[in-house]
C-alpha cells in the first residue's frame, strides 16, 4: 500500500484548500453578482416601458399615431444602450406604430389566442429579452356607463360605479443582452483570475516549504537508513532552522552512541567467544557423560518393555485358560443355572482381559493411537449384557440396580460397542463399588437425533458416599483415586476415568459429574453414533399381551418407572402399588369373583429377613391371579426354587429387561429377541456383477467367497491396472478395491475409472484395507471413495455396504438367534493363539478355502519373521512396513487372533512415523506371538485331522 509522504501532505495541506477555498469564493461572487445584473437590467426595463405605457393611452385612444412614434423614438434614441426596438400593438394584436421599422415586430407581438397581458411580463431570448406592459384606461367604461345611465335611469347614482380597468393595447420592447452578458464574462474572467493567483501564490509558498523542510528531513531518513544498514560513521550535515537543527543533532549524537556500544559489544563478543570454548569443551565432557547415560536408560527401556511384553503374556495366558475351559464346559450337557453362571464366567474373563489390555496400552492414548471402530451393534442388546454382568455385585451388596431406555430410542446403531460397554462398565462399577446401601440408577437419553446420527447420553445416578470438592479436581487425574484412604478401602488403579473421559472424546462425546459428600454422584457421557437403517434384532411379538392387566407392586421409584414404560409400550393395562399400604387396599377390595389380573409382578429388594414377608405377599395375591411373576436382587438357583415352590409362577433377577419380562410372561411363545441375520438364500442372490481387487491372493479367495453368497457374479483383480482394463470391457455395480497394491494402487485406479467413458465412472467404490489410522474414512472419501471397510471383512458390515447401494429386500431373512454377541466372540477370538471357528467363520463356513489360507500363513511365516528380522537390522523401514502389510492382510482372514491384533498395531504405529527403538517392545511382543502359532501348528493340525476337515 503506497504511503503519503510528507511532501504530499504539504501539498494537500496547503494547495489543494486554498485552491478550493479560492475558487469557491469566485463562483459564489461571480454569481452572487450575474443575478445582480439580471435583476438591474430588468427593474431598468420595467422603469422604461411602464412609464411608456401610461403616457400612450391618450395618443392610442385619439388614433395619433405621430404623437405617439414621437414618444417612442424619444425614448428609444434615449435608451439605446440596451433598447433594440419598441412597438405598441392594438387591443387586436396589430401593430399601431414602432420605434425601429427594421425590427422583427413579429418577434414581439403576442402569439395567436394569447390573452393580451394584465401587468409587466418578459419573455428571455437567448441574446434578447423582450418586455410587454398593457395600455390601460381605466376611465372608458365609466364614461360609457355614465352617458347610458343619464340617459335611460335618470335617478342613476354616479357614485355607485364599479367598473374595471380595460386593456387598450400593450407595448412590446426588445432589450439587448449583449452588454450585460459582456459584463458577467468579464466578473467571471476577475474572479476566476484572482482565484487561480491565489493558487499560484499558495503553491511558490508551498515548494519554499517543501525546499526548508522536507529537503532535511529527506536527508536525516537517508542517514538513519544507512546507520540501519551498519554504516554508523554517517552524518547528517547542512545548517538547519528551528527544530529541524536539534533534530540533527540528536540523529547524530544518536549515531555517535550506537557507534561506541558497537565497539563494546564486539570487545564484549570476542571475551564471550573465549568464554563459550572453554564451555564448550566443558560440554563435551558433560556430552560425553549424558551419552554413557542414554545407552543405560535405553538399555532400562528395553528391559521394561521386555517386562510389560512378557507381563502382557504372563496375564493373558491364565485368562486363555480360563476362557478355553470354559468353552469347553459350556459344549457338555448343562442345567440352566450351569449355563447362565458359565457364561456370567466367560464374560468375566473377556471383561479382565479388556482391562488388562486397556493397562497395558494407556501409554498409547496419549500418542493418540486410539482407533475407535465403526461396526453395527444393538444398543439394547448391548447394555442387556452390561449389567447382567454388574448385577451379582450390585446384588451382593443389596444395591438396587436398575436401567431406563426409552422405547422411541432406535436401537439398531453403528458405532464401536466394545468402547461404549467399556465405558458404561466403569461408571455402574464405580457406582456400585462407592454405594454401601441404597440403588444405582442408569438412564438414556438422547440428546440429538436425525436421519443418520444420534448423541445419546447415558447418565448413571447412585445414592453413595460423594466427594468433596477437593476430591472432584483430580477425579480425572490418571493413577488418581478421591483420596488414598479409599483407594485402601476400594482398590483399583485410578485409570478407569481416564480411559472413560478419552474414549468418550473420541466418539465425539464428553464426560461430566456432578457429586455432594455424603449425598451420591451423577456420572454421564455422551458418544455419538449412526443410526443402522438394517435392524439386528428382531422385535419381541408381545401383540397377545395387549390389554392385559397386571397388578405391578415396586417400592423402587426407578424400577418401577422403567418397568412400567416397557409394560405400557406393550399396551398392557398396568396397576401400581408403590408400598405394602396400598398393597393391602387393593387385597382388601379385590376377590377373584370381583376383579382379579392377568399377571401379577413383585419387585422386592431381597433381605435374608425379608424372605418369610415375601412368601406371605405371594400367598395373599394368589388369589388375585395365576401369573405371579417375582423379581429379586438376587440370582441364587435355592432362593428361586423356593418362591416358585411357594406359588410363584418365574423368579427373575433384577434389573428387569424386555427380554427377561417377555420369556416370564409369556414362556410357551419363542419370545427371545432374535438376531437378523444377512444370510440370503439362494433364490434371493442379487443380480449383479461386482469387481473385487486385491493384491493379497488369499484375501482375493475369500472376499470372492463371501460375495458371492450374496451376489451373482464376482470378477477378481490383483492390482489396480488390471481393474482398469476390466472396467474398460465390463460394466460392474460395485468395485471394492484395496489400498496398497503392486503395479498400481488402489487410490491411482480409482482415479482412473472416474475418467472412462463408460458407466464404471459412476459405479460405487468401496475402499478395503486391513488397516485403520485415525482419519483414513475421511482421507478415503476426500479420495472419492464411496465406502470404506477395513479388514477382516465383517460380513454384516459387508451385508451393510452391499444394501446401501442395492436392494435390501434381496438380503435381509430371519435366521436362528446367535448364542453370543459380536462383541463376546471378538474377546473369544483375541483368547487363542489358533481359533480354528475364527478362520472357519471369516472363510464363509467353506472348510477347504480356511484351512487352505492358514496352512498359507504358517507356511510364510519363518520366511516373513526372518526377512523383518534383517530388516530391522538394516534399519529399512520401507522393507518393514511391506513385509508387515503384507502379513497384516493374510492374518485378517486366519484364525490367528493375537498375531492379527499385534500386527495391526504395528502397522499402525509405522505409518504414524514412529522409529525402530520407540517399537522394539512391540516387535518382541510380534516375534513372541510368531512363535506360539508356529508352536500350536501342530496341536491345531492334530485337531483337524481328529474332526476329518
Amino acid at each position: 500500500m503506497h504511503k503519503i509522504s510528507l511532501k504530499d501532505w504539504v501539498i494537500i495541506l496547503t494547495i489543494i484548500p486554498t485552491t478550493l477555498i479560492g475558487f469557491g469564493l469566485a463562483s459564489y461572487f461571480s454569481y452572487s453578482r450575474s443575478v445582480e445584473l439580471n435583476d438591474f437590467l430588468e427593474q431598468r426595463a420595467k422603469s422604461i416601458i411602464e412609464p411608456i405605457a401610461i403616457a400612450s393611452k391618450d395618443p392610442l385612444l385619439n388614433k395619433n399615431r405621430d404623437k405617439l412614434r414621437q414618444l417612442i423614438g424619444f425614448t428609444h434614441r434615449n435608451q439605446s444602450s440596451i433598447v433594440k426596438s419598441i412597438v405598441v400593438f392594438t387591443e387586436d394584436n396589430q401593430v399601431f406604430v414602432t420605434s425601429a421599422y427594421h425590427g422583427d415586430t413579429n418577434l414581439m407581438r403576442l402569439k395567436a389566442g394569447t390573452d393580451l397581458p394584465t401587468h409587466t411580463a418578459l419573455q428571455p431570448l437567448s441574446d434578447f429579452i423582450i418586455f410587454r406592459t398593457p395600455i390601460i384606461d381605466e376611465n372608458y367604461n365609466y364614461q360609457a356607463n355614465k352617458n347610458l345611465t343619464a340617459t335611460d335611469n335618470p335617478q342613476y347614482n354616479s357614485t355607485s360605479n364599479n367598473s374595471k380597468p380595460v386593456i387598450i393595447g400593450y407595448i412590446a420592447m426588445q432589450i439587448d443582452k449583449s452588454h450585460l452578458n459582456f459584463q458577467q464574462q468579464s466578473q467571471f474572467i476577475i474572479a476566476f483570475s484572482f482565484a487561480l493567483l491565489g493558487s499560484l501564490l499558495s503553491a511558490i509558498f508551498a515548494i519554499r516549504l517543501i525546499k526548508k523542510v522536507t529537503k532535511p528531513i529527506n536527508s536525516m531518513v537517508q542517514a538513519i537508513e544507512r546507520i540501519r544498514e551498519g554504516k554508523l560513521e554517517s552524518r547528517v550535515s547542512g545548517q538547519l532552522i528551528g527544530e529541524l537543527n536539534f533534530l540533527k543533532s540528536g540523529i547524530n549524537a544518536m549515531a555517535q552512541s550506537l557507534d561506541s556500544y558497537q565497539n563494546e559489544m564486539h570487545a564484549s563478543i570476542d571475551q564471550a567467544t573465549i568464554d563459550l570454548r572453554e564451555s564448550l569443551e566443558q560440554f563435551e565432557i558433560q556430552n560425553v557423560e549424558l551419552s554413557i547415560s542414554k545407552r543405560k536408560a535405553q538399555e532400562a527401556n528395553k528391559v521394561k518393555s521386555e517386562f510389560l511384553a512378557n507381563m502382557s503374556h504372563e496375564l493373558r495366558t491364565p485368562l486363555n485358560g480360563v476362557i478355553g475351559f470354559t468353552r469347553q464346559v459350556l459344549k457338555t450337557p448343562l442345567t440352566e443355572n450351569q449355563r447362565d453362571y458359565l457364561q456370567t464366567i466367560d464374560r468375566s474373563a473377556n471383561n479382565l482381559l479388556t482391562i488388562i489390555n486397556d493397562i497395558l496400552d494407556f501409554s498409547k492414548l496419549d500418542a493418540g493411537k486410539m482407533v475407535i471402530e465403526n461396526i453395527p451393534f444393538s444398543l439394547r442388546e448391548s447394555i442387556e449384557d452390561t449389567l447382567t454382568l454388574l448385577a451379582p455385585t450390585a446384588h451382593k451388596k443389596n444395591i438396587e440396580l436398575s436401567i431406563n431406555i426409552p422405547q422411541e430410542l432406535p436401537d439398531s446403531l453403528v458405532g464401536d460397542t466394545m468402547r461404549i460397554k467399556q465405558i458404561v462398565t466403569n461408571l455402574i462399577s464405580n457406582a456400585i463399588k462407592f454405594t454401601p446401601q441404597g440403588c444405582v440408577a442408569v438412564d438414556i437419553t438422547s440428546e440429538e437425533i436425525n436421519q443418520k446420527n444420534i448423541k445419546l447420553k447415558v447418565t448413571v445416578n447412585d445414592t453413595g458416599i460423594g466427594m468433596t470438592t477437593n476430591q472432584q479436581r483430580t477425579i480425572f487425574d490418571a493413577f488418581t483415586q478421591a483420596d488414598q484412604s479409599i483407594t485402601r478401602l476400594y482398590g483399583g488403579t485410578g485409570l478407569g476415568l481416564v480411559i472413560c473421559q478419552r474414549l468418550a472424546q473420541e466418539m465425539t462425546g464428553d464426560i461430566g459429574f456432578t457429586s455432594e459428600k455424603n449425598n451420591g454422584s451423577s456420572f454421564w457421557f455422551t458418544f455419538q453414533c449412526e443410526i443402522n437403517a438394517m435392524p439386528l434384532m428382531f422385535e419381541l411379538d408381545n401383540q397377545h399381551l395387549a390389554t392385559k392387566t397386571v397388578l405391578y407392586f415396586e417400592e423402587n421409584d426407578h424400577s418401577r418407572q422403567a418397568t412400567k414404560n416397557i409394560l405400557k409400550h406393550w399396551k398392557m393395562r398396568v396397576t401400581s402399588v408403590i408400598n405394602k399400604h396400598q398393597l393391602s387396599q387393593v387385597l382388601s377390595h379385590s376377590s377373584q369373583a370381583e376383579r382379579g389380573f392377568d399377571y401379577v409382578l413383585i419387585g422386592h429388594n431381597q433381605t435374608a429377613t425379608a424372605l418369610s414377608d415375601l412368601k406371605k405377599t405371594i400367598a395373599q395375591l394368589m388369589p388375585l391371579s395365576e401369573q405371579i411373576h417375582v423379581a429379586l436382587n438376587n440370582n441364587s438357583p435355592s432362593l428361586q426354587e423356593a418362591l416358585i415352590a411357594s406359588g410363584a409362577v418365574s423368579c427373575m433377577s433384577k434389573p428387569l429387561t424386555p427380554s427377561a419380562l417377555s420369556r416370564a410372561l409369556q414362556p410357551t411363545i419363542e419370545a427371545k429377541a432374535e438376531r437378523l441375520t444377512l444370510n440370503a438364500p439362494i433364490g434371493n442372490i442379487l443380480p449383479i456383477k461386482v469387481l473385487a481387487v486385491d493384491d493379497n491372493e488369499a484375501n482375493l479367495k475369500l472376499i470372492k467367497a463371501l460375495l458371492l453368497e450374496q451376489v451373482a457374479e464376482v470378477v477378481v483383480a490383483d492390482n489396480g491396472l488390471i481393474a482398469i482394463e476390466l472396467c474398460k470391457v465390463e460394466t460392474f455395480s460395485l468395485i471394492f478395491m484395496d489400498i496398497q497394491m503392486p503395479i498400481m494402487d488402489g487410490i491411482s485406479a480409482l482415479k482412473e475409472i472416474k475418467l472412462l467413458d463408460n458407466n464404471n465412472n459412476n459405479t460405487p467404490i468401496i475402499a478395503v484395507t486391513a488397516h485403520a489410522l485415525s482419519g483414513e474414512r475421511e482421507k478415503m472419501h476426500q479420495q472419492g471413495f464411496n465406502a470404506y471397510m477395513t479388514k477382516p471383512i465383517d460380513e454384516t458390515m459387508l451385508r451393510h455396504i452391499i444394501y446401501e447401494y442395492c436392494d435390501f429386500n434381496h438380503l435381509v431373512t430371519p435366521a436362528v438367534p446367535l448364542i453370543s454377541s459380536n462383541i463376546i466372540a471378538q474377546a473369544e477370538q483375541q483368547a487363542k493363539v489358533i481359533d480354528w471357528p475364527l478362520a472357519l467363520k471369516r472363510s464363509a463356513n467353506k472348510v477347504d478355502l480356511a484351512k487352505e489360507m492358514f496352512l498359507g500363513l504358517v507356511e510364510s511365516l519363518p520366511e516373513i519373521q526372518q526377512s523383518i528380522s534383517e530388516a530391522i537390522e538394516a534399519q529399512d523401514i520401507a522393507s518393514i512396513k511391506r513385509l508387515v502389510h503384507k502379513l497384516n492382510g493374510t492374518c485378517c482372514y486366519t484364525g490367528a487372533p493375537n498375531l492379527a491384533k499385534i500386527t495391526t498395531q504395528l502397522e499402525t504405529q509405522l505409518k504414524m512415523g514412529l522409529n525402530l527403538e520407540e517399537l522394539e517392545p512391540e516387535f518382541l511382543e510380534f516375534f513372541e506371538h510368531i512363535e506360539q502359532v508356529l508352536f500350536a501348528v501342530p496341536e491345531a493340525l492334530k485337531e483337524m485331522s481328529a474332526k476329518n476337515i
